[in-house]
């Protein structure tokens, strides 16, 4: 008898099988339909012996201090700080968008202060922001929205940044100084082994159980357990009663190159007529030297893995026709990106997990009054 069953051995799966085993000394059984754990975060070694991760580029940042001591149980770390640059009128400018980006761009030569009258000067003001549209337009204007943010937008979703959720262009800022890095988090690094190491190292605990190519409908009336942890696709565990959540998915071509540097930096976004989004050279994110490099496109799709939750609000209320009934579903807790229908980053879906599992060791504590009381003693 396993106390849970685990769907699912990306970061909620892993992080709640891991807490569950190590602290509460709990029988876990992990299962996953792919052939590797680490969900979308798996890396590996390719044929020239080049770490890449599979599934597009995963760079961890987070200003939880909570989230980063937890993963750093499980890996040492390489400082890494992520830049990327957009191919836009023929040049490679950086983004988001700072003072660099328009002084290449325009010829000029702007400070600070010169740039924030710059864009107030192009900006069009909105009195509500509802669309993607809407917040890039009122803070840099109809040129630089169209430079930089429809077209690439256009290919990543398959609809027009007007009728797009405000949220998704809202995660990228504009910079009226000169720093570029993508991300601005107080922690900044890449595992220094890769993700799967860090993955193995989690899920290393005698009491915790792995299958995978495993789909958990053909176990779950054979294995006993007493609780499931769920993290797929919520549409999929209730059997698309509503019909299906929208998402978007992604196709890679991977390519090695014989060469030991590519770009310039990890990532070049494409937001003009290329068919693909960005291109991503992985050693710059795993400073891993070896005389051959390895890049991969990433091509938006309208089917495949589910990927990106297509945020509209018809589909935010289809989502809470099924979080009504995961509410409803005894015995079940449903973590994660997929099963929350939300664009967690990495370091969301720990915290989450995290706090699913206070939650659980609170329930678990009521019943088991022994265990409460050895807790108690050992802190």
């Amino acid at each position: 008898m396993f106390d849970y069953l685990i769907v699912g051995a990306g970061f909620a799966g892993s992080v709640l099988a891991e807490r569950l085993a190590s602290q509460l000394g709990k029988k876990i059984l992990i299962i996953d339909t792919r052939s590797h754990i680490g969900g979308n975060a798996y890396d590996c070694y390719n044929e020239a012996g080049i770490l890449i991760h599979r599934y597009g580029p995963h760079i961890f940042h987070t200003n939880s201090r909570e989230v980063f001591e937890y993963l750093s149980q499980f890996t040492q770390w390489r400082s890494y700080e992520h830049r990327v640059l957009a191919s836009v009128d023929g040049q490679l400018v950086p983004i988001p968008i700072n003072l660099d980006t328009i002084n290449r761009l325009y010829g000029l030569h702007l400070t600070s202060f010169q740039l924030e009258e710059f864009f107030a000067s192009v900006a069009e003001p909105k009195a509500r922001i509802l669309t993607s549209e809407d917040v890039v337009v009122n803070k840099v204007g109809r040129e630089l929205y169209e430079k930089f943010f429809r077209n690439y937008t256009r290919k990543q979703w398959d609809i027009d940044p007007s009728e797009l959720d405000r949220s998704v262009t809202a995660r990228v800022p504009t910079r009226t100084n000169r720093d570029n890095r993508y991300f601005t988090d107080t922690y900044q690094a890449m595992p220094l082994h890769g993700y799967t190491r860090m993955f193995e190292n989690m899920l290393s605990h005698p009491n915790i159980k792995i299958m995978l190519q495993t789909d958990y409908r053909e176990i779950v009336g054979t294995i006993p357990y007493r609780e499931m942890i769920y993290t797929g696709p919520i549409d999929l565990f209730f059997d698309y009663r509503y019909g299906k959540l929208p998402y978007r998915s992604l196709e890679f071509q991977h390519e090695t190159v014989n060469t030991p540097v590519h770009q310039p930096v990890a990532v070049v976004n494409y937001p003009n007529e290329h068919l693909y989004t960005r291109v991503t050279e992985f050693k710059y994110l795993t400073g891993q030297e070896h005389p051959k490099t390895s890049i991969v496109y990433e091509y938006p799709r309208a089917e495949g893995d589910p990927y990106y939750p297509v945020p509209r609000s018809e589909n935010t209320a289809l989502y809470k026709k099924y979080q009504a009934l995961a509410d409803a579903t005894s015995g079940v807790h449903f973590v994660g990106r997929l099963a929350t229908y939300k664009y967690y980053n990495m370091d969301q879906v720990v915290a989450q997990a995290l706090t699913i599992y206070k939650k659980l060791r609170e329930t678990e504590n009521r019943r088991s009054p022994e265990l409460d009381q050895k807790l108690v003693r050992v802190g």
